[in-house]
């Protein structure tokens, strides 16, 4: 309980840990069902769930449920046409769902112990899966033109290669960035919920032991656990903007290779 990095632990479930097996072109690996595994499935069931109740019998005067869904469809919806274009309705269901995915994830972990979008190699999957389809769709419209988005033809001549080169440096770290940014701000806001909390747990502990110096930790405990319900709330907030920024980031990328850097 005292180790805040604890709850990031990737662990089999019981029962579910089939030791170590041999695959093909892999050789020997670990095979098991773990908390990192079995948090993203229970994401994609709640998403699924989600749209397939909100979708049902849909309605002209839409209720609680329908309402929400075609808030959040709106909503990438408007994302995708004022990023991307007129073509932006082509990419909008792979937006839409890198957005649902890691918001489920992110909403998931306040209420279990372990959040999977605070886990490095899960959020450099998703990141390396959007960069791989960025580059697949300049290749595929564009052929060797997509070459031309690290050619900066507003800028003077002279420094035209200096800035490519940036520009293909700054393409190539896209990956990074996007990756790090999630999981490195899932994992702080975690780290710090639990930080406070033990400290009110431990706090209170000793002023309710009997010692006489232990009541001096009740004004701090009581200024953690309210510390505790701020970042508790920021934290719901959090949760949602990392995953609107994931997709407005996704969708400003494809822009890039959609119409090649020159906007629609």
């Amino acid at each position: 309980m005292a180790d805040p990095i604890e709850q990031f632990q990737v662990k089999p479930i019981e029962g579910l840990d089939f030791g170590t097996v041999v695959l093909p072109l892999i050789g020997e690996s670990r095979l098991a069902f773990t908390n990192s595994h079995l948090a993203m499935t229970v994401s994609f069931l709640l998403v699924v769930g989600l749209l397939a109740l909100g979708t049902s019998n849909a309605r002209v005067v839409p209720g609680r449920l329908q309402g929400a869904v075609e808030q959040l469809f709106g909503l990438i919806n408007g994302v995708t046409d004022s990023m991307i274009g007129h073509e932006g309705r082509k990419y909008f269901p792979f937006v839409f769902t890198l957005f649902m995915f890691i918001l489920a994830m992110n909403l998931l972990g306040m209420f279990l112990t372990f959040t999977a979008t605070s886990q490095l190699a899960v959020t450099g999957t998703l990141a390396a899966i959007t960069i791989l389809l960025v580059i697949g769709i300049g290749f595929a419209k564009h052929g060797l033109g997509f070459f031309k988005l690290f050619w900066p033809m507003s800028a003077p001549l002279a420094i035209r290669p200096a800035v490519g080169l940036i520009e293909f440096i700054s393409f190539l770290l896209r990956p990074i960035t996007l990756s790090l940014r999630l999981f490195g701000i899932m994992l702080g806001g975690h780290i710090a919920l639990k930080i406070f909390a033990i400290f009110v747990v431990g706090l209170g502990s000793l002023a309710f032991s009997g010692e006489a110096l232990g009541l001096l930790g009740l004004p701090v405990a009581a200024l953690s656990l309210g510390m505790v319900v701020g970042i508790t709330a920021l934290e719901f907030l959090v949760a949602f903007l990392q995953a609107f920024v994931f997709a407005v980031l996704t969708s400003i990328y494809l822009n890039d290779v959609v119409n090649l850097g020159h906007g629609h």
